[in-house]
Order: C-alpha cells, then sequence, then structure tokens
C-alpha cells in the first residue's frame, strides 16, 4: 500500500483529499503545519507528498528545498495560488507537478497514480540500466546513477529536469510537443496545465545554455515543439 503525507493547513481540504485517497487505496497522514509536515517527511515512511504552498511555521518553498535534500519522492504541489512565478519557484525547488484548487477529485488522484507509476517505473529503469552512459553536445548522463555533466561538471538535475534532459539528448533533432512530453514524463494524457513543460525547458536552459536566451541546444520549433540540436 502506497502511502502519502498531505501536508495542508486546512483540514477540511486535507480530510476530503485523505479520504479520497484512502477510497483508491491509498494510506495517508496529515500535517497541518509545515514544521511537523518536514518532520514527518524526513521518516523517510512516505511514497508520495501533497504539499500546499501557504503553511503556518514553514512555507512550501521552503520544505520542498528540504525534503528534496534527503529524498527523490515526488512531490505534488497542492495550492490556490496560480500565478505563474509561484509555479516557476516550486517547480524550480524540487517539486515534480502541480495542481490549482479547486480541483476535482477524479484530476487529484490521476496525478497522484501518474506520478507514483512513473517514478516507480524511473527506478525499475535505473536499478536495471546498467552503466550505459548518453551523450550528445556537451552533456553526459548516466541514468543508473543519476548524474548529470554539463561541459563535464558535475550538475544537479531535479527529478523531472532530469527525465526530461535525458528525453531530448536521447533523441537528438526528433521534435516533441509539449503534449507528448508530459505524457511522457509525467506518464499520464496531457490534462494538467502544459505550462509545466515550459517551466521545466527554461530550466534546463539555465542549467546547459551558455546563453539561456539564445539556446544552443534546447530549441524551441515554433507551432511544434522542442528538440535537441548537436
Amino acid at each position: 500500500m502506497k502511502k502519502i503525507l498531505i501536508i495542508e493547513d486546512d483540514l477540511s481540504i486535507a480530510e476530503i483529499e485523505r479520504d479520497f485517497l484512502e477510497i483508491e487505496g491509498f494510506a495517508a497522514d496529515i500535517a497541518s503545519d509545515g514544521i511537523e509536515g518536514l518532520r514527518l517527511a524526513r521518516t523517510g515512511g512516505y511514497d508520495m507528498i501533497l504539499l500546499d504552498l501557504m503553511l503556518p511555521g514553514m512555507n512550501g518553498y521552503e520544505l520542498c528545498r528540504a525534503v528534496r535534500e534527503k529524498t527523490d519522492i515526488p512531490i505534488l504541489m497542492v495550492t490556490a495560488r496560480a500565478e505563474v512565478a509561484d509555479k516557476v519557484r516550486g517547480l524550480g525547488l524540487g517539486a515534480d507537478d502541480y495542481i490549482a484548487k479547486p480541483f476535482s477529485p477524479t484530476e487529484l488522484i490521476a496525478r497522484v497514480k501518474s506520478n507514483l507509476a512513473q517514478y516507480g517505473r524511473l527506478t525499475r529503469s535505473s536499478e536495471s540500466g546498467g552503466d550505459r552512459e548518453v551523450e550528445a553536445g556537451p552533456i553526459r548522463i548516466n541514468p543508473r546513477s543519476r548524474r548529470a555533466f554539463v561541459r563535464e561538471a558535475e550538475t544537479e538535475f531535479k527529478n523531472k529536469e532530469f527525465e526530461l534532459l535525458l528525453l531530448l539528448v536521447s533523441n537528438p533533432y526528433i521534435v516533441f510537443s509539449k503534449e507528448q512530453i508530459y505524457e511522457q514524463i509525467w506518464g499520464m494524457d496531457a490534462i494538467g496545465d502544459l505550462k509545466t513543460v515550459a517551466v521545466h525547458i527554461n530550466r534546463l536552459r539555465e542549467k546547459v545554455e551558455t546563453d539561456p536566451q539564445n539556446p544552443d541546444y534546447i530549441q524551441t520549433v515554433w507551432g511544434a515543439g522542442y528538440r535537441f540540436r548537436l
């Protein structure tokens, strides 16, 4: 049974999330402030975290950063704040996905299942993939160790950043639409906010490109999607 940690200060929302998760066969615990949420997250007993941004004690941004220092389990930000800047900041700190209130229970469960399934597939793939490295342009990636090097300098990429970079580098010159990227990296039909894809592309460019505003490698193909050019 997969175990989910809900970090949410609105108890009515947290209980609704817990009820729907339990109906679907998950176990769920609730923390109503950031400090308690971080304490529980660090116990290591959870497969995923549902994280609100606006929390007493420690906000969701701080908590996300602290959790990411210890574990790479999926983090789904659940928040009423839908501004692009908030999303960019949250995803940049290591959140895997983002869902804005109000949301339907169906969408919440779909996001949870897809992120867990994708994390499981990638974990199994890393464990069985040997030490074969993928190299293109200035980038070298070891999928098993989940290490990446840009111009021979080891560079940290968050969960979805790493997966997206690996997809692009492994398929140079192939154009992927935002919908295709969302389906392959987030493991579900593109019912989510496709701005999430653009945010991750921008994060990759900041770490890979000499001039992120004029990228040489991670290119936009207008009207079609993105590709990695050698």
